[in-house]
């Protein structure tokens, strides 16, 4: 999550982070928790870190914080496991940037005597880690599908929709919202499990976006260049959602276009509160990485696994719709991070 977050490898350089408490595993005796994040610029993942810094220093425990460069950087997230089973770590709480290429990484960690929890994003197998704890990120994408519809509806306009997703690789996040996002709006999604596949004709397209306000802005470019008539935007979360709406202000569209995403960060609620985002599926990365800290000092105390855990959701929006459970930006505010 910060510029001196990384590790040391042949392949990259990063610098480890060590907070709350004593030395690595090997050198001071203290329980080592690994917290392995796609980055270290995307807020959620700050607040990830906050919340495990929070729990180890109420347990007693040392994190030691790693991140990769980009998102979808498994490179250095086999890195950062690798140091973690060399530094003695008792466990990994990772957010997998490939929830399928980092597998075999994390059966190496498992194999050495590592808890290895799965944060925010499930791995491919999802039973490849010991526990996932994350949102339900079909729902947040069922949500904001639900609310979408419900809205589009109620003023009788026609969806010309464009979905912006994370990146090529499908992890199982980006899979998730998307699907549930079409789902909720009453889309044959054909296959659950893979984005793009649809042959419904209100669908403009689908472009990447690697999750970031750049990435966002060219992706919403691209889109309208295929159809100016767009009418609702999914985004995977709300930097991207920050960006395709820069794109919307610039070709004079940004009245006209419904945004819909997913995160709950301050600077996203801030955006509903704006109008900017019509409605998003708020999550809660403080809470998944103090309960992964608190499951691994445990795990080191008596040896006891935790199960999976759903860490919750809530639509945050000024528009309620009718049948669509949701709070407003205040109640937002109040929960946001970043």
């Amino acid at each position: 999550m910060r510029r001196a977050v990384g590790f040391v490898s042949a392949a990259a350089v990063l610098v480890a982070v060590t907070a709350c408490g004593g030395g690595g595993g090997s050198s001071g005796g203290a329980t080592v928790v690994g917290l392995v994040t796609k980055t270290d610029t995307n807020p959620f993942f700050v607040k990830m870190k906050e919340g495990a810094q929070q729990a180890a220093s109420a347990s007693g425990v040392t994190v030691q914080s790693f991140a990769g460069k980009q998102d979808g950087d498994n490179q250095s997230q086999v890195d950062a496991i690798e140091n973690l089973i060399a530094s003695g770590a008792k466990g990994v709480l990772i957010t997998p940037s490939d929830s399928k290429a980092i597998v075999p990484s994390v059966d190496k960690a498992r194999a050495a005597g590592l808890l290895v929890i799965a944060l925010d994003t499930p791995l491919e197998p999802a039973d490849a880690a010991d526990a996932t704890f994350a949102t339900d990120n079909y729902q947040a994408g069922l949500l904001i599908g639900r609310w979408a519809k419900a809205k589009f509806a109620k003023e009788g306009r026609q969806a010309r929709i464009a979905l912006l997703d994370l990146n090529p690789n499908q992890v199982s996040v980006d899979v998730q919202r998307d699907q549930g996002f079409l789902e909720g709006f009453g889309v044959d999604v054909k296959d659950k499990t893979r984005i793009g596949d649809e042959s419904d004709p209100r669908i403009v397209g689908h472009e990447v976006t690697n999750g970031d306000p750049a990435g966002g802005r060219t992706a919403m470019e691209n889109l309208l260049q295929r159809d100016p008539g767009i009418t609702l935007v999914y985004t995977i979360n709300e930097p991207a959602a920050a960006g395709a709406y820069e794109a919307l202000k610039a070709a004079g569209k940004d009245k006209d276009v419904v945004i819909v995403s997913v995160d709950g960060g301050c600077p996203g609620v801030n955006n509903v509160k704006a109008g900017v985002i019509g409605a998003t599926s708020q999550q809660y990365p403080l809470k998944m990485a103090q309960l992964g800290v608190e499951a691994v000092t445990k795990f080191a105390g008596d040896g006891s696994k935790p199960q999976d855990t759903d860490t919750g959701v809530t639509l945050i929006t000024d528009q309620p719709a009718e049948g669509v459970e949701s709070k407003d930006s205040a109640f937002g505010l109040q929960n946001c991070w970043g």
